[in-house]
């Protein structure tokens, strides 16, 4: 995607072949600034200070920490060090375990002299496998668009968190579709929630969409059942940080609530999500999937630009109140419409996976 007219990913190799470069969205959208990760201590702290984030570009960025850590001692120790800290610098994104288990699979059998290539290698060819991946989604999801009948003269999405080209290494998952939608020329406008309290949609989702140039308004978290009621939403997409073999879905928080007034408001509720979100080792999202408490402080403070342009962290709650920050929720199966993925649309269960995915018929 392009920003003021220059083509970006959201992570990418240096000239000098072994820094890896990242947008820091943390400073989004009041700064663009590009951050160097020279070790594998640099990649963790991005991961888990969400310099970088979203599932996909998660677990990019975890298999350039891999190939970081090699360049700085191939030996197993710190491929075995390596892979356990980056595990743990964020733990509900099944794509970080994902590509984590691909790189020790692939480094393990290797004598330490040719992991550092071979890291390398695998990690540009994971964030080239993800921007393709996330291009056969959006071509899927457009032609479930074409389908739709809008209420009024423009197709109206309802969206919440970050699920663009900024979660990913390019396009993006829920925003893919809609991205292709509005270059295909189809009238799309794209209700935005905040995504309180990190407000990766009103600091990131209406970032991109604008440099785009995709019609979009932000909204407060709770006015989406409200603009259901009132037939100014024909449908919602978001994106996965994990699914579930059944079709649950674990997204930021918040997601659940949106599922539960399009199930009554008879919005369809869309997923986009690539193959390696979805975990075939667990059936019930509520039960299994560990979900991440954050910091009270995203609650409690808030960072914005002042009418001077500086930026101002102020407190919002009144002293002594506590707060508290789980990062995700999950949306059971039965409120999605479909899963849409590199392969096709699925039902959101087992056999609808499968079908899709026939190889993982035998997965525990």
């Amino acid at each position: 995607m392009k920003v003021d007219g220059k083509p970006y990913r959201t992570i990418w190799l240096a000239e000098d072949g072994k820094t890896v470069q990242v947008i820091d969205q943390t400073l989004l959208p009041h700064q663009f600034v590009v951050r160097d990760l020279r070790n594998v201590a640099n990649a963790m702290n991005a991961i888990r200070n969400m310099v970088v984030r979203g599932a996909p570009l998660i677990g990019a960025a975890a298999a350039y920490g891999m190939a970081l850590a090699m360049a700085e001692d191939p030996s197993d120790a710190m491929l075995a060090r390596a892979y356990t800290e980056l595990l743990e610098s964020r733990p509900t994104a099944v794509n970080l375990r994902w590509a984590l288990d691909d790189l020790r699979a692939l480094l393990a059998p290797l004598p330490p002299a040719k992991r550092r290539a071979a890291a390398y290698k695998r990690a540009a060819e994971i964030c080239d496998e993800d921007v393709e991946i996330c291009r056969r989604i959006g071509a899927n999801g457009l032609a479930l668009i074409r389908k739709l009948k809008p209420k009024g003269p423009r197709i109206n999405a309802l969206t919440h968190c970050n699920a663009g080209w900024l979660a990913t290494v390019d396009w993006g998952t829920a925003l893919s579709p809609i991205y292709q939608a509005h270059d295909a020329g189809i009238p799309i406008h794209v209700w935005v929630d905040e995504t309180r309290p990190r407000n990766q949609g009103a600091s990131l989702t209406a970032w991109e969409l604008g440099k785009h140039g995709v019609p979009h308004t932000v909204i407060a978290d709770n006015a989406g059942g409200h603009l259901m009621q009132h037939g100014q939403v024909d449908f919602c997409i978001v994106g996965s940080d994990r699914t579930t073999r059944r079709g649950d879905v674990c997204n930021k928080i918040g997601t659940y609530l949106k599922a539960l007034a399009a199930h009554d408001n008879g919005v369809p509720f869309y997923v986009g999500l690539p193959y390696p979100t979805i975990d075939w080792t667990i059936s019930d999202g509520v039960a299994e999937i560990p979900i991440e408490e954050r910091s009270a402080r995203e609650v409690s403070h808030i960072t914005g630009r002042t009418d001077s342009g500086g930026l101002a962290t102020v407190a919002v709650l009144p002293e002594g109140s506590p707060a508290a920050n789980p990062g995700f929720d999950v949306t059971p199966a039965r409120l999605v419409t479909g899963l849409i993925t590199e392969r096709g649309v699925a039902a959101a269960s087992e056999a609808g996976l499968l079908a899709l995915y026939p190889e993982q018929s035998k997965a525990a």
